[in-house]
């Protein structure tokens, strides 16, 4: 039985340039790039180089790039980093989509003695466009928007964010969390004015425990981790050469025709369910619509428990998961879609299915079979 893998908003296999790129590291480049040696040196030169890649798709330069262990603290660093170099308190809002990285980093900041407001979703799952003009005014400092929701695939508007940012709070500094657009979605963050994008190695076929805070020129914020003067003082520590040569290689193996291709991919799996199973209900944008990633679908399929599902499919070779992995195993209803107003039966039987670039049209209608297969099963055994 031929495994599918449909969890990459999880975590996404390495690409085989990557595991080379990090054995070369070690085996050949494991010297300190703070030292001043010949060999140091050049693996100083190589890590600026990787910087330069990291940076490049974001439209980026290699001074903007902060490398961190992960998503989490690229999104810590981007929120406290930069409020501890304000003065005199203000707002700081969050969209009700975010992850637990920045909704509890927000929440943080109430100890710095700032307001710390969430911004409410619509029934779709994105941000509420009224509530958000509503709420701005010269007292917010920060706004955090995530770019692509994690549970549901909502494409958020980042672009009419910062254009109401620059009309009604121009002080205020915007924080994406672009974990799940990097390289899928399109950004540039010099044009639009963005000042942190946090993003995460593993989330693209790179390696765990390498990310990256990509900073807007003239943007302040402050060390979270501290020691020696790494990083321009931004991130103490000695740096990760082989995590960050890993990281460039998975940029560099990047296709993003690849990553198009996914939009069919997912649209006909949606199909495929929808057709076999009358009663699945899509939570979030609609694979059709504009502003749905193509990477990522949230189903519910009741009225089977989303665990059972996933654990079934499990055995059968086929991957998914239930939402946002980092919570999955807290058994608490999912903060975005509580925000949605999406139904507790609803959300009891949700499961996220989400491709990355190797995943084929093929693997998708098998992995539909499976699926529409197993949900026959199981809710049989499902007491009214």
């Amino acid at each position: 039985m031929t495994k599918i893998y449909l969890d990459n908003s999880a975590t996404t296999k390495p690409y085989p340039e990557v595991i080379d790129a990090m054995t070369f590291s070690m085996r050949e480049e494991f010297y300190n790039p703070s030292a001043l040696y010949k060999q140091a040196v050049e693996t100083e030169r190589r890590l600026t180089g990787a910087r330069g890649i990291v940076a490049a798709p974001l439209g980026m330069k290699a001074e903007n790039v902060v490398f961190t262990s992960g998503g989490t603290e690229s999104n810590n660093l981007g929120i406290l980093g930069h409020l501890k170099t304000l003065r005199g308190g203000g707002t700081v809002l969050y969209s009700g989509a975010e992850h637990a990285a920045v909704r509890n980093t927000c929440a943080e900041a109430e100890a710095m003695s700032f307001t710390v407001k969430r911004l409410p979703l619509d029934r779709r799952g994105s941000l509420d466009m009224q509530a958000l003009e509503e709420m701005l005014d010269d007292t917010v400092r920060l706004i955090c928007v995530m770019h692509v929701c994690n549970e549901t695939g909502a494409v958020m508007p980042v672009e009419q964010v910062v254009a109401l940012r620059d009309r009604l709070a121009p002080q205020a500094a915007v924080h994406v969390d672009g974990v799940q657009a990097y390289l899928r979605v399109p950004m540039n963050m010099k044009k639009l004015r963005i000042q942190s994008y946090a993003v995460s190695a593993h989330k693209v076929h790179g390696p765990k425990g390498v990310g990256a805070l990509i900073l807007q020129n003239g943007h302040k914020i402050g060390p979270l981790i501290f020691g020696g003067d790494h990083q321009r003082g931004l991130r103490a520590g000695t740096d990760n050469t082989v995590g960050a040569a890993g990281f460039a290689a998975a940029v560099s193996a990047c296709r993003p025709e690849a990553y198009a291709a996914l939009k069919q991919v997912k649209s006909e799996m949606a199909k495929a369910l929808l057709a076999a199973i009358p009663d699945a209900v899509i939570i979030g944008p609609l694979p059709e619509d504009p502003d749905s990633a193509s990477h990522i679908l949230c189903i519910s399929l009741p009225p089977v428990k989303a665990e059972t599902m996933v654990h079934a499919l499990a055995a059968e070779g086929v991957i998914v998961g239930t939402g946002s992995a980092c919570s999955s195993r807290s058994r608490k209803y999912s903060v975005a879609l509580s925000e949605m107003g999406v139904a507790p039966k609803l959300m009891d039987s949700a499961v996220r299915i989400s491709f990355s670039a190797p995943n084929t049209l093929d693997e998708a209608k098998q992995a539909a079979e499976r699926i529409a297969a197993q949900y026959q099963l199981l809710k049989k055994f499902i007491r009214r």
